[in-house]
């Protein structure tokens, strides 16, 4: 017998003439009851794995009237940061040697351990469960961020999607980091300008170290076709409270600075074409 269908994402509609749409893909907190009945340790280990808040974090920008994807099912059911094939073989039944370092890590496309709580789930699932889950939630997440991207390139020439992340405080970590994959999913322009943003908004910035960006910037930037996609991550002593879950004194500071990426982002690309033509 199947397990009920997982939500589908939420998909806000752009209400302006800014070339940004946001990705949110670790803010889930729809924790079917089945799902939390398969963990081995219950709904709080499988919360270790979301982005706290990222969602709400991103008001200030939302209120712009931005278009944004925002997951909605849990990161622990299905992972839209990472591909399909990107599957650990402890968690699906049948499937290959894992291949990717995340999922050889245990951080494939439905998770299946962290290093706090060891093993996730009492069993693994078959191949025809994961590709449900993938219908339910992470296909209609890239659908929808291809089609606003390809939207908001018609009505511009170009766009940007900001994929919105938290990560846990490290010692000497800066405290946004910036992920381009290595050059490869935005121009260099645009890093540069997200980069001053963040400084000038008072954080320490980082690009690519230690996180590079994964699934979605490498789906969906396309430099060349001036589609850009950047990865950002904040870090979490910097909006949440000591519990790590509720907003903590820096919530709205962190939300300003999503809000200046995307009038910043929007303006960089406006003037784009003016610099061109000099």
């Amino acid at each position: 017998m199947n397990e009920p269908c997982l939500p589908a994402p939420t998909i806000i509609a752009a209400r302006t003439s800014l070339p940004i749409l946001l990705s949110v893909p670790h803010s889930g907190r729809d924790y079917p009851d089945w799902l939390i009945a398969s963990a081995c340790r219950g709904r709080a280990a499988l919360e270790s794995l979301e982005d706290p808040l990222v969602d709400q974090l991103a008001w200030r920008a939302l209120g712009l009237g931005v278009g944004a994807i925002i997951a909605t099912a849990p990161r622990a059911a299905i992972d839209c940061n990472r591909a399909p094939d990107e599957i650990d073989p402890a968690v699906i039944v049948g499937a290959a040697a894992a291949t990717s370092p995340r999922a050889i890590a245990g951080l494939g496309i439905v998770p299946g351990r962290t290093a706090r709580h060891g093993h996730l789930w009492h069993r693994p699932i078959d191949r025809a469960e994961l590709d449900r889950r993938i219908a339910d939630a992470h296909a209609p997440y890239h659908a929808a961020i291809a089609r606003g991207l390809d939207h908001l390139a018609i009505a511009h020439g170009a766009a940007i999607l900001l994929d919105c992340h938290s990560m846990p405080t490290r010692s000497g970590q800066a405290q946004i980091v910036i992920g381009d994959r290595h050059g490869t999913s935005a121009a260099p322009h645009i890093n540069d300008a997200a980069a001053r943003i963040a400084r000038a908004h008072g954080f320490t910035v980082a690009l690519n170290v230690p996180y590079a960006g994964g699934h979605i910037v490498h789906r969906h930037g396309q430099p060349d076709a001036d589609i850009h996609a950047l990865q950002i991550e904040i870090d979490r002593s910097c909006y949440l409270a000591a519990d790590g879950r509720a907003p903590g004194p820096g919530f709205d500071r962190a939300a300003r600075l999503l809000e200046q990426l995307v009038t910043g982002l929007a303006a960089t690309i406006a003037e784009a074409p003016a610099l061109a033509a000099e």
